[in-house]
């Protein structure tokens, strides 16, 4: 399997696979190691369909279905959209999907609100528009080892509360008041989470982190903007200029990631597929015990 450099200090691009042909058994435990080994796999020109998108998240793990996590019942799984495309043709500016995707803008983490959180997303790019609407993505594993002995002391122990509503308010109050937005309780988790695979540690953080455990709130939110602002200083940034079959993923337990705006008048369809964290992706050592 030919793989070079996706970024000096992570990641990899994998040239010469198929995503189509992968198998547990073919070619699955290589890109399974690489991408415990590196974070972040980009495998471009691929032709998947949702059909084979969903077969590959399954190889990671159980697909992250959050109306069925709402519900506590089953919900069929649909592969995640992310477009300023409607039946109707492009979508209001304004219009509160469009603040939605734009809160993807912020420098996040998917899934840490959820009561178990992702492993994995895998995306890929249907429609891209002639410029702009890249996705970057941030390696906490590499900035959490280069981090300054003032930080990662205030962090190494620390549990982190997240809250949806609280990156969505960022951008809108009416968005953060959505009840997709506010049905999931906050959501405790330890700082820092070791590789089960390789033992090298990353921090755990997102832009739905609103408050560290036994601090006030302006010593919290001090860390944690101190803490993220470091994760994606340019060195440890690697930005995905998208072409359509692209395939790109990432470890939700060791990046941080954003979309940048592109302009609205084009389209820009992705499509993403989540995959949750179990036992055996190291869940317990970030687990906060009666949470």
């Amino acid at each position: 399997m030919h793989n070079s450099a996706l970024h000096p200090k992570f990641g990899r691009i994998i040239q010469d696979v198929d995503l189509r042909e992968v198998t547990a058994d073919h070619l699955y435990p290589e890109i399974r190691a690489l991408f415990e080994r590196h974070s972040a796999l980009l495998f471009p020109a691929q032709s998947i369909s949702d059909t084979d998108h969903t077969r590959l998240g399954e190889l990671f793990g159980p697909l992250e279905n959050r109306d069925a996590m709402a519900a506590g019942r089953d919900v069929e799984f649909q592969v995640s959209e992310l477009s300023n495309q409607t039946s109707g043709g492009l979508r209001a500016h304004d219009d509160l999907h469009m603040l939605n995707l734009q809160s993807n803008m912020l420098w996040h983490t998917d899934s840490t609100f959820l009561p178990t959180p992702a492993l994995i997303n895998i995306l890929t790019a249907l429609v891209v528009p002639p410029s702009g609407g890249e996705t970057e993505i941030a390696s906490t594993r590499v900035a959490w080892a280069e981090m300054p002995a003032h930080l990662r002391e205030r962090l190494k122990d620390a549990v982190i509360w997240h809250r949806l509503s609280y990156s969505r308010a960022k951008l809108s109050a009416d968005l953060a008041r959505l009840p997709v937005m506010t049905r999931w309780p906050d959501r405790p988790w330890r700082a820092i989470w070791p590789n089960p695979a390789t033992g090298q540690e990353a921090l755990f953080i997102a832009s739905h982190a609103f408050a560290i455990e036994g601090l006030g709130h302006a010593e919290s939110q001090e860390i944690l903007e101190e803490a993220i602002a470091f994760c994606t200083r340019p060195e440890y940034v690697y930005t995905h200029r998208w072409q359509v079959g692209d395939v790109l993923i990432w470890d939700e337990r060791a990046t941080l990631h954003r979309g940048r705006p592109w302009n609205y008048d084009h389209e820009r369809t992705l499509r993403s597929i989540c995959c949750s964290v179990t036992e055996a992706d190291g869940l317990a050592a970030v687990r906060v015990l009666n949470a």
